[in-house]
């Protein structure tokens, strides 16, 4: 897979801070799965997630469904902050998919890394790695947004 070179790009058209996109989750899912934004570069945004009773299968271990859900939160945030104007524009989900190749006990913490591969004018294609305390791979996503014309 190409991943969208951007060695000197930045990406972002909406100023942010890590602490503005924590409060804009407030009384959201993102909030209920403790989801904090943690860095970000020119082309690039972190969060993570820790593994609690709130986002755990009967086995003690991370839900695949909420590893996703981590994936679209990371991802449709890249995209909002790549609109020029997201008062005009909106980006929603169009797909989502998700391997699963490793689980994470309660108790751990995943990061999920945000990177685009494509930024169009209708589209935005985002590849998510989300990895483990190792820095080993736990998932990896792929999501698609549509941009469209925002509605009332």
């Amino acid at each position: 897979m190409k991943i969208l070179s951007s060695k000197f790009m930045k990406i972002w058209k909406q100023e942010f801070t890590l602490e503005g996109l924590d409060n804009m989750s407030m009384n959201t899912l993102v909030e209920n799965f403790d989801i904090k934004f943690v860095e970000y570069g020119d082309d690039y945004l972190v969060a993570e997630m820790p593994v609690t009773h709130k986002n755990v299968q009967p086995m003690r271990i991370l839900h695949g469904g909420a590893s996703v859900a981590l994936a679209e939160t990371v991802g449709s945030i890249a995209s909002v902050l790549c609109l020029k104007d997201p008062m005009t524009n909106q980006a929603v989900g169009l797909d989502i998919n998700a391997n699963h190749l490793r689980s994470v006990p309660e108790g751990g913490t995943v990061r999920a890394k945000v990177t685009p591969i494509h930024l169009g004018r209708k589209t935005h294609v985002w590849h998510i790695d989300i990895t483990n305390e190792e820095n080993k791979i736990v998932c990896v996503s792929r999501l698609t947004m549509m941009i469209r014309k925002a509605r009332m």
